[in-house]
């Protein structure tokens, strides 16, 4: 895991033991938690000196994302190792860090099992290189807990965000925002929000971000996220993904005619809609990548596969971009961080 600082200058190196540190989280007692392997999360104190170190065991491995809840534990993506169907990246569990003890929250083959049964058997774990016939079916790549115990998913391979209501508890779908037509056939069109504008919804979608912003009435807030724009699912290789308006099918970054983009929703929960708030063209990545906004006006845009990542206005204009020499890997993602209370007073 690499520091860098805003003139490109590498400023520290954290080792991980294989994998990836997918984000950094900052609990209440001045510890920073990240992932430190597939089945590693640790909690590094000021002084860089690993002071918890959980072992998730036999039965589960991390998948790409995590979170801390209100009580500063951590809710993560996984994959059960134990399923004899061989299904990956759709479940979430809850890592105690005071005890280590791992709870299964939620498995989405149980939520959605009609439009899990629909999909061709077929995929890899990339958590996991040397595992063989995984059934991908949806690959979830992002989390985000909201204030109210519910949480924001987004999901690849069905190109949907998807909310669901008290995760800790009795864990009920909420909505979902995307292309209903993925999911033809099944019981869960209904809960698709109703988009507002004539846009094009998104392909492969990740590191979608939930914000509040005071200003909007109770029952809205924004989601922005990285749309790769990329149609494709290993496990609907029958699906028309041209149905979206826009969509590249291209499966290199290099492609010249296509692009991704960093995109901006309004979610108004009351009204159960949906709108394109902001969008702006980014170098294409159709796997991977990431955005944050810094501020009101600045905004970080990661293209992974091509290893570049960049500041923009929001208007899109360029104002600063970075590269990194890719041998073959890519740049997952890339998040801005102040320390401020942590390596900084």
């Amino acid at each position: 895991m690499f520091y860098y600082d805003v003139n490109g200058v590498v400023r520290g190196e954290v080792p991980v033991m294989y994998y990836r540190s997918h984000r950094l989280l900052f609990d209440d007692d001045g510890l920073m938690w990240f992932s430190a392997s597939t089945k590693h999360f640790v909690g590094m104190n000021r002084l860089g000196k690993l002071v918890k170190i959980i072992n998730l065991g036999d039965r589960f491995i991390l998948h790409h994302d995590y979170a801390l809840d209100s009580d500063g534990n951590i809710v993560s993506l996984a994959t059960d190792l134990t399923r004899s169907d061989h299904a990956v990246q759709d479940q979430v569990i809850k890592v105690d860090t005071t005890t280590g003890k791992v709870t299964q929250l939620i498995d989405f083959g149980e939520m959605f099992p009609d439009y899990k049964a629909s999909t061709d058997h077929s995929g890899i774990d990339e958590s996991d290189p040397t595992a063989k016939n995984r059934w991908d079916w949806i690959h979830f790549n992002t989390i985000q807990l909201l204030p109210d115990g519910s949480a924001l998913f987004s999901a690849r391979e069905t190109s949907t965000i998807i909310k669901v209501d008290d995760i800790e508890g009795t864990p009920k779908l909420d909505y979902m925002i995307g292309e209903p037509t993925v999911w033809d056939g099944t019981s869960y069109q209904k809960s698709f929000l109703t988009k507002v504008g004539d846009f094009g919804d998104t392909g492969g979608q990740h590191s979608i971000t939930y914000e509040e912003d005071p200003s909007l009435p109770d029952g809205q807030y924004y989601i922005y996220m990285f749309d790769n724009n990329f149609g494709y699912a290993m496990t609907r290789p029958d699906f028309d993904w041209t149905t979206i308006k826009g969509i590249s099918t291209a499966q290199s970054s290099k492609d010249k005619d296509s692009n991704s983009q960093f995109r901006k929703y309004l979610v108004d929960e009351k009204a159960g809609t949906y709108t394109e708030v902001q969008s702006f063209d980014v170098p294409y990545s159709p796997y991977v990548s990431s955005s944050q906004e810094i501020t009101d006006s600045v905004n970080l845009v990661d293209t992974g596969m091509q290893g570049v990542f960049g500041v923009y206005d929001d208007d899109g204009n360029l104002q600063a971009q970075y590269r990194m020499k890719l041998s073959t890997g890519y740049i997952y993602r890339v998040y801005h961080y102040d320390f401020k209370g942590f390596y900084f007073a």
